[in-house]
């Protein structure tokens, strides 16, 4: 059932892994709300959004919802990719904009996440247990003085 005013885009792809084998099923839905998809907006979400795959393990799945709110443009995208989830949204007067800074969000989230799990496989301290060693060590530089 379609809702006047919205649209709903499904794109399935198949990612490569290196050396040319499969990886998996890339599974990206682009919905519309409240405005007109045009395939221009359609394709620059998609390219921008399979991109991510690359720093992703699983094959992933997107919902990205492009809506405008008065004159406002706004672009969420949720990402799944195994058990890790990401979402991230963005609000400006361009759609393109708005579409470019919410995956650079979820790239900067993606990257984040990714650099965290690497230090604990490698035995690093985590942020929190580096916080609390700096906070130690500034509230034993205070007492000795």
């Amino acid at each position: 059932m379609e809702m006047e005013g919205s649209s709903v885009a499904v794109v399935d792809c198949f990612i490569y892994a290196s050396g040319g084998r499969k990886a998996g099923p890339m599974n990206i839905t682009i919905t519309f709300r409240h405005m007109v998809g045009t395939d221009a907006v359609k394709k620059h979400a998609h390219e921008k959004v399979a991109k991510l795959q690359k720093f992703l393990r699983q094959a992933m799945t997107a919902q990205v919802t492009l809506s405008v709110e008065g004159l406002v443009h706004v672009a969420d995208v949720r990402i799944s990719s195994g058990s890790l989830a990401f979402q991230a949204t963005e609000r400006g007067e361009d759609m393109y904009a708005s579409i470019d800074i919410v995956l650079d969000k979820l790239e900067r989230q993606i990257r984040d996440g990714k650099g965290s799990t690497i230090a604990r496989k490698r035995g690093g301290t985590s942020a929190g247990e580096y916080a609390a060693e700096v906070e130690r060590e500034a509230a034993a530089a205070r007492s000795r003085s």
